[in-house]
Protein backbone atom coordinates (compact mmCIF):
# COMPACT_ATOMS: atom_id res chain seq x y z
CA UNK A 1 0.00 0.00 0.00
CA UNK A 2 1.41 3.62 -1.49
CA UNK A 3 1.72 6.56 1.54
CA UNK A 4 -0.03 9.10 0.56
CA UNK A 5 1.06 12.08 -1.35
CA UNK A 6 -0.71 15.26 -0.01
CA UNK A 7 -1.57 16.53 3.45
CA UNK A 8 -3.81 18.79 5.23
CA UNK A 9 -2.61 22.05 6.50
CA UNK A 10 -3.77 25.65 7.38
CA UNK A 11 -3.16 28.11 4.28
CA UNK A 12 -3.65 31.89 4.42
CA UNK A 13 -5.71 33.21 1.92
CA UNK A 14 -6.09 36.88 2.35
CA UNK A 15 -6.93 39.18 5.47
CA UNK A 16 -9.25 37.77 7.29
CA UNK A 17 -9.34 33.87 5.56
CA UNK A 18 -7.50 30.96 6.09
CA UNK A 19 -8.98 27.42 4.80
CA UNK A 20 -7.73 24.32 4.80
CA UNK A 21 -6.50 22.65 2.04
CA UNK A 22 -4.35 19.44 1.13
CA UNK A 23 -0.57 20.22 -0.27
CA UNK A 24 2.81 17.90 -0.89
CA UNK A 25 3.90 16.03 2.03
CA UNK A 26 7.03 17.60 2.69
CA UNK A 27 10.29 16.26 2.17
CA UNK A 28 13.83 15.36 3.00
CA UNK A 29 15.95 17.94 1.51
CA UNK A 30 18.85 17.94 3.08
CA UNK A 31 21.04 15.72 5.26
CA UNK A 32 20.26 17.43 8.22
CA UNK A 33 16.37 17.31 7.90
CA UNK A 34 14.27 15.27 9.52
CA UNK A 35 10.11 15.21 8.69
CA UNK A 36 7.77 14.98 11.89
CA UNK A 37 4.26 13.57 11.84
CA UNK A 38 2.92 16.97 13.85
CA UNK A 39 0.65 16.09 16.85
CA UNK A 40 0.05 19.66 18.42
CA UNK A 41 0.54 22.86 16.75
CA UNK A 42 -0.81 26.20 18.65
CA UNK A 43 -2.34 29.20 17.26
CA UNK A 44 -0.40 32.21 17.82
CA UNK A 45 -1.52 35.86 18.80
CA UNK A 46 1.65 36.63 16.21
CA UNK A 47 -0.44 34.27 13.64
CA UNK A 48 -3.37 36.71 13.97
CA UNK A 49 -1.00 39.90 12.62
CA UNK A 50 -0.74 38.35 9.05
CA UNK A 51 -4.19 36.90 9.66
CA UNK A 52 -5.47 40.60 9.79
CA UNK A 53 -3.30 41.68 6.79
CA UNK A 54 -0.79 43.58 8.94
CA UNK A 55 2.31 42.34 7.59
CA UNK A 56 3.00 41.68 3.85
CA UNK A 57 2.09 37.74 4.19
CA UNK A 58 0.88 36.41 1.00
CA UNK A 59 -1.52 33.87 -0.16
CA UNK A 60 -0.24 30.26 -0.18
CA UNK A 61 1.72 30.32 3.77
CA UNK A 62 1.42 27.70 5.90
CA UNK A 63 0.67 28.76 9.09
CA UNK A 64 2.13 27.53 12.16
CA UNK A 65 5.59 28.08 14.49
CA UNK A 66 4.47 26.65 17.49
CA UNK A 67 4.92 22.54 16.84
CA UNK A 68 5.56 19.40 18.43
CA UNK A 69 5.33 15.48 16.89
CA UNK A 70 6.80 12.13 16.23
CA UNK A 71 10.23 11.80 13.90
CA UNK A 72 8.91 9.67 10.97
CA UNK A 73 12.05 9.94 8.70
CA UNK A 74 16.10 11.29 9.22
CA UNK A 75 18.12 12.61 7.03
CA UNK A 76 21.32 10.86 6.56
CA UNK A 77 23.12 13.67 8.58
CA UNK A 78 21.30 13.64 11.44
CA UNK A 79 22.83 11.19 14.12
CA UNK A 80 20.67 12.21 17.77
CA UNK A 81 17.43 11.49 16.42
CA UNK A 82 15.52 8.51 15.39
CA UNK A 83 12.07 7.44 13.89
CA UNK A 84 9.44 7.61 16.97
CA UNK A 85 11.02 10.19 19.16
CA UNK A 86 8.53 12.62 20.52
CA UNK A 87 10.01 16.56 19.83
CA UNK A 88 8.80 19.34 20.12
CA UNK A 89 11.27 22.54 18.35
CA UNK A 90 11.51 26.20 19.17
CA UNK A 91 9.62 28.71 16.90
CA UNK A 92 13.35 29.93 15.82
CA UNK A 93 14.84 28.08 13.14
CA UNK A 94 18.40 28.11 13.80
CA UNK A 95 21.60 26.70 12.04
CA UNK A 96 23.72 26.25 15.22
CA UNK A 97 26.65 27.66 13.38
CA UNK A 98 26.78 31.12 13.16
CA UNK A 99 28.20 33.56 15.78
CA UNK A 100 24.73 34.35 17.10
CA UNK A 101 23.89 30.41 17.54
CA UNK A 102 27.24 29.90 18.83
CA UNK A 103 26.74 32.82 21.38
CA UNK A 104 22.84 30.71 22.31
CA UNK A 105 21.42 34.15 20.58
CA UNK A 106 18.95 31.58 18.16
CA UNK A 107 16.40 33.73 17.41
CA UNK A 108 18.51 36.21 15.76
CA UNK A 109 20.43 33.26 13.37
CA UNK A 110 22.37 34.96 10.28
CA UNK A 111 22.69 31.25 8.79
CA UNK A 112 18.93 30.41 7.87
CA UNK A 113 17.05 33.44 6.43
CA UNK A 114 19.67 35.76 3.99
CA UNK A 115 19.48 39.29 4.74
CA UNK A 116 17.80 38.83 7.72
CA UNK A 117 18.73 37.71 11.92
CA UNK A 118 16.46 35.36 12.41
CA UNK A 119 14.09 32.28 10.98
CA UNK A 120 11.22 30.98 11.81
CA UNK A 121 8.84 28.14 10.48
CA UNK A 122 5.30 29.68 9.04
CA UNK A 123 5.74 33.01 8.97
CA UNK A 124 6.28 36.32 7.13
CA UNK A 125 9.92 37.22 5.91
CA UNK A 126 11.05 34.57 8.40
CA UNK A 127 12.41 32.15 6.07
CA UNK A 128 11.18 29.74 3.61
CA UNK A 129 10.00 27.46 6.12
CA UNK A 130 6.62 25.78 5.92
CA UNK A 131 4.52 26.18 9.16
CA UNK A 132 3.10 23.36 11.35
CA UNK A 133 -0.17 23.86 11.05
CA UNK A 134 -0.17 20.76 9.63
CA UNK A 135 -0.07 17.20 9.15
CA UNK A 136 3.92 17.09 8.52
CA UNK A 137 6.31 19.11 8.63
CA UNK A 138 10.28 19.63 7.52
CA UNK A 139 12.51 20.08 10.51
CA UNK A 140 15.79 21.69 8.65
CA UNK A 141 19.09 21.55 11.12
CA UNK A 142 16.81 18.91 13.42
CA UNK A 143 19.54 17.57 15.48
CA UNK A 144 20.05 21.04 17.29
CA UNK A 145 16.79 22.71 16.93
CA UNK A 146 14.54 19.49 18.28
CA UNK A 147 14.05 19.14 21.86
CA UNK A 148 13.54 15.41 22.75
CA UNK A 149 10.73 14.76 25.11
CA UNK A 150 9.60 11.52 26.94
CA UNK A 151 7.47 9.32 24.61
CA UNK A 152 3.89 8.71 24.88
CA UNK A 153 1.14 11.45 25.08
CA UNK A 154 1.37 12.83 28.85
CA UNK A 155 1.97 16.67 29.24
CA UNK A 156 1.00 17.13 25.71
CA UNK A 157 -0.38 20.91 25.73
CA UNK A 158 2.13 22.06 28.52
CA UNK A 159 4.82 20.50 26.18
CA UNK A 160 2.95 22.35 23.09
CA UNK A 161 3.50 25.29 25.04
CA UNK A 162 7.52 24.99 25.12
CA UNK A 163 7.85 26.15 21.35
CA UNK A 164 7.27 29.58 21.96
CA UNK A 165 5.22 31.58 24.69
CA UNK A 166 6.16 29.61 27.76
CA UNK A 167 10.03 30.52 27.02
CA UNK A 168 8.69 34.11 25.85
CA UNK A 169 7.28 34.60 29.29
CA UNK A 170 10.11 34.05 30.64
CA UNK A 171 12.41 36.25 28.60
CA UNK A 172 10.16 38.62 29.20
CA UNK A 173 11.57 38.99 32.95
CA UNK A 174 14.74 37.91 31.50
CA UNK A 175 14.89 41.37 29.54
CA UNK A 176 13.65 43.23 32.36
CA UNK A 177 16.37 42.05 34.56
CA UNK A 178 13.97 40.96 36.73
CA UNK A 179 15.25 39.33 40.51
CA UNK A 180 13.12 36.91 43.45
CA UNK A 181 11.24 39.30 45.63
CA UNK A 182 10.76 42.08 43.03
CA UNK A 183 7.24 43.42 41.70
CA UNK A 184 6.38 42.90 38.42
CA UNK A 185 3.70 44.62 36.28
CA UNK A 186 2.83 42.63 32.80
CA UNK A 187 0.88 44.63 30.40
CA UNK A 188 -1.32 42.63 28.24
CA UNK A 189 -3.23 38.53 29.31
CA UNK A 190 -3.19 37.38 26.06
CA UNK A 191 -0.82 33.98 26.20
CA UNK A 192 2.49 35.61 26.33
CA UNK A 193 1.79 38.28 29.27
CA UNK A 194 0.47 34.99 31.16
CA UNK A 195 3.29 32.98 30.92
CA UNK A 196 4.72 36.18 31.63
CA UNK A 197 3.13 36.37 35.07
CA UNK A 198 3.28 32.82 35.89
CA UNK A 199 7.12 32.74 35.55
CA UNK A 200 7.19 36.01 37.70
CA UNK A 201 5.27 33.69 39.90
CA UNK A 202 7.63 30.47 39.58
CA UNK A 203 10.84 32.85 40.25
CA UNK A 204 9.45 34.38 43.30
CA UNK A 205 8.30 37.56 42.50
CA UNK A 206 6.86 40.44 45.53
CA UNK A 207 3.92 41.08 43.19
CA UNK A 208 2.58 40.48 40.16
CA UNK A 209 0.07 43.08 38.57
CA UNK A 210 -1.23 42.40 34.98
CA UNK A 211 -3.19 44.55 33.07
CA UNK A 212 -5.72 43.59 30.61
CA UNK A 213 -9.13 44.81 29.36
CA UNK A 214 -11.10 41.37 28.11
CA UNK A 215 -13.29 39.99 30.74
CA UNK A 216 -11.82 36.02 30.06
CA UNK A 217 -8.08 36.79 30.16
CA UNK A 218 -8.19 39.05 33.50
CA UNK A 219 -10.37 35.48 34.99
CA UNK A 220 -7.49 33.74 33.53
CA UNK A 221 -4.99 36.09 35.95
CA UNK A 222 -6.35 34.74 39.11
CA UNK A 223 -5.09 31.27 38.23
CA UNK A 224 -1.67 32.40 38.56
CA UNK A 225 -1.01 32.38 42.36
CA UNK A 226 -0.53 35.92 43.89
CA UNK A 227 -1.11 38.21 40.53
CA UNK A 228 -3.78 40.73 40.24
CA UNK A 229 -5.56 41.54 36.94
CA UNK A 230 -5.64 45.47 36.59
CA UNK A 231 -8.09 46.46 34.01
CA UNK A 232 -6.95 49.45 31.71
CA UNK A 233 -10.39 50.36 30.63
CA UNK A 234 -11.19 51.53 34.53
CA UNK A 235 -9.31 54.42 34.59
CA UNK A 236 -5.10 55.68 34.42
CA UNK A 237 -3.76 52.24 34.29
CA UNK A 238 -0.32 53.98 35.93
CA UNK A 239 -2.17 55.43 38.75
CA UNK A 240 -4.14 51.97 39.25
CA UNK A 241 -0.90 50.07 39.73
CA UNK A 242 0.94 52.25 42.21
CA UNK A 243 -2.12 52.39 44.08
CA UNK A 244 -2.38 48.19 43.83
CA UNK A 245 1.81 48.09 44.58
CA UNK A 246 2.01 50.94 46.79
CA UNK A 247 4.36 53.05 44.83
CA UNK A 248 6.15 52.01 41.19
CA UNK A 249 6.99 48.60 40.18
CA UNK A 250 10.68 47.39 39.92
CA UNK A 251 9.91 45.56 36.48
CA UNK A 252 7.78 45.73 33.88
CA UNK A 253 7.14 43.81 31.03
CA UNK A 254 5.16 44.83 26.97
CA UNK A 255 3.87 41.36 26.12
CA UNK A 256 1.27 43.46 23.91
CA UNK A 257 3.42 45.05 21.10
CA UNK A 258 2.66 47.16 17.99
CA UNK A 259 -1.60 46.66 18.20
CA UNK A 260 -1.59 48.42 22.15
CA UNK A 261 -4.95 49.61 22.15
CA UNK A 262 -5.63 52.91 24.66
CA UNK A 263 -7.79 52.67 27.63
CA UNK A 264 -10.59 55.66 26.79
CA UNK A 265 -13.93 54.68 25.63
CA UNK A 266 -14.13 54.51 22.18
CA UNK A 267 -10.54 54.91 21.43
CA UNK A 268 -8.42 52.50 18.76
CA UNK A 269 -4.95 51.93 18.03
CA UNK A 270 -2.16 53.43 20.03
CA UNK A 271 1.08 52.05 19.49
CA UNK A 272 3.37 53.56 21.88
CA UNK A 273 0.79 53.27 24.75
CA UNK A 274 2.10 50.67 26.20
CA UNK A 275 5.78 51.53 26.26
CA UNK A 276 5.25 54.64 27.21
CA UNK A 277 3.18 53.06 30.64
CA UNK A 278 6.20 51.18 31.20
CA UNK A 279 8.39 54.27 31.44
CA UNK A 280 5.75 55.67 33.67
CA UNK A 281 5.16 53.05 36.10
CA UNK A 282 8.63 51.64 36.55
CA UNK A 283 11.09 52.77 39.44
CA UNK A 284 14.36 54.84 39.03
CA UNK A 285 16.51 52.18 37.86
CA UNK A 286 14.10 49.57 37.19
CA UNK A 287 13.97 47.74 33.94
CA UNK A 288 11.45 47.10 31.31
CA UNK A 289 11.52 43.93 29.06
CA UNK A 290 9.92 43.85 25.73
CA UNK A 291 8.80 40.29 24.38
CA UNK A 292 5.73 41.88 22.68
CA UNK A 293 6.48 41.89 19.06
CA UNK A 294 7.14 45.60 17.16
CA UNK A 295 8.01 44.89 13.11
CA UNK A 296 9.87 47.45 10.53
CA UNK A 297 6.84 48.03 8.50
CA UNK A 298 3.11 47.83 9.52
CA UNK A 299 0.71 48.34 6.57
CA UNK A 300 -2.86 48.46 8.54
CA UNK A 301 -0.91 51.26 11.31
CA UNK A 302 -2.81 54.45 12.53
CA UNK A 303 -0.94 56.87 10.87
CA UNK A 304 2.47 57.40 8.81
CA UNK A 305 5.12 56.79 10.91
CA UNK A 306 3.88 53.55 12.72
CA UNK A 307 3.44 52.42 9.09
CA UNK A 308 7.40 52.66 9.32
CA UNK A 309 7.96 51.19 12.79
CA UNK A 310 8.80 54.64 14.23
CA UNK A 311 6.95 55.82 17.44
CA UNK A 312 7.49 58.67 19.98
CA UNK A 313 7.88 57.54 23.66
CA UNK A 314 9.24 59.63 26.15
CA UNK A 315 13.08 58.26 25.87
CA UNK A 316 13.84 61.73 27.88
CA UNK A 317 11.89 60.54 31.02
CA UNK A 318 13.55 56.79 30.37
CA UNK A 319 17.27 58.26 30.29
CA UNK A 320 16.41 60.36 33.48
CA UNK A 321 15.19 57.36 35.36
CA UNK A 322 18.04 55.40 34.18
CA UNK A 323 15.87 52.39 33.19
CA UNK A 324 17.37 49.17 31.51
CA UNK A 325 15.30 48.50 28.12
CA UNK A 326 15.43 44.83 26.42
CA UNK A 327 13.79 43.61 23.95
CA UNK A 328 13.59 41.10 21.17
CA UNK A 329 12.29 37.88 20.09
CA UNK A 330 13.21 34.77 22.31
CA UNK A 331 16.07 32.58 21.77
CA UNK A 332 13.83 29.34 22.58
CA UNK A 333 16.94 27.01 23.12
CA UNK A 334 18.13 28.67 26.41
CA UNK A 335 15.68 27.67 28.41
CA UNK A 336 12.84 25.35 27.04
CA UNK A 337 15.18 22.27 28.55
CA UNK A 338 15.25 23.61 31.92
CA UNK A 339 11.38 24.15 31.28
CA UNK A 340 10.58 21.09 30.32
CA UNK A 341 12.06 19.43 33.29
CA UNK A 342 10.10 21.81 35.42
CA UNK A 343 6.90 20.47 33.95
CA UNK A 344 8.48 16.91 33.89
CA UNK A 345 9.02 16.98 38.31
CA UNK A 346 5.60 18.47 38.55
CA UNK A 347 7.04 22.36 39.72
CA UNK A 348 5.67 23.73 36.51
CA UNK A 349 2.43 23.39 34.26
CA UNK A 350 1.94 25.76 32.01
CA UNK A 351 -1.41 24.45 30.52
CA UNK A 352 -3.74 26.57 32.12
CA UNK A 353 -3.96 29.22 29.21
CA UNK A 354 -5.17 26.65 27.29
CA UNK A 355 -8.65 27.51 25.77
CA UNK A 356 -9.50 25.01 23.08
CA UNK A 357 -8.11 21.83 21.46
CA UNK A 358 -9.76 21.60 18.47
CA UNK A 359 -8.82 19.26 14.82
CA UNK A 360 -7.72 20.63 11.88
CA UNK A 361 -10.70 21.35 9.81
CA UNK A 362 -12.05 23.76 12.39
CA UNK A 363 -8.88 25.69 12.24
CA UNK A 364 -10.63 28.83 10.06
CA UNK A 365 -13.84 29.05 12.88
CA UNK A 366 -11.39 29.20 15.82
CA UNK A 367 -8.82 31.88 13.79
CA UNK A 368 -11.99 33.74 13.38
CA UNK A 369 -13.26 33.71 16.90
CA UNK A 370 -9.54 34.17 18.70
CA UNK A 371 -9.43 37.25 16.38
CA UNK A 372 -12.97 38.29 17.84
CA UNK A 373 -11.70 37.59 21.42
CA UNK A 374 -15.19 35.69 21.44
CA UNK A 375 -16.39 32.22 23.17
CA UNK A 376 -13.28 32.29 25.99
CA UNK A 377 -10.92 31.89 22.77
CA UNK A 378 -7.04 32.34 24.10
CA UNK A 379 -4.94 29.85 23.38
CA UNK A 380 -5.50 27.22 20.38
CA UNK A 381 -4.07 23.86 20.56
CA UNK A 382 -4.52 21.81 16.52
CA UNK A 383 -3.86 18.28 16.09
CA UNK A 384 -3.86 18.22 12.60
CA UNK A 385 -3.89 14.14 12.88
CA UNK A 386 -6.31 13.78 15.58
CA UNK A 387 -6.86 13.65 19.19
CA UNK A 388 -3.72 13.11 20.78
Amino acid sequence: MSSPSTMKAVHYEKPFQVSVREIPIPKIEHPDDVIIKVTTAAICGSDLHMYQGRTAAESGLVFGHENMGIVTSTGSGVTLLNPGDRIVLPFNVADGRCQNCEEGRTAFCTGVNPGFAGGAYGYVAMGPYQGGQAQYLRVPFADFNALKLPPGNEHEASFALLADIFPTGWHGLELSGFKPGESVAVFGAGPVGLMAAYSAHLRGAARILVVDRVPERLEAVTKIPGAVGVDFSKGDVVEMIIEENGGMVDRSVDAVGYQAHGGKEGEGEVPNVVLEQCIMVTRATGGIGVPGLYVPSDPGAVDERSKKGVMAISFGKLFEKGLSLGTGQCNVKKYNRYLRDMIISGKADPSFVVSHEIGIEDAPTAYEKFDKRVEGYTKVLIHPNGAV
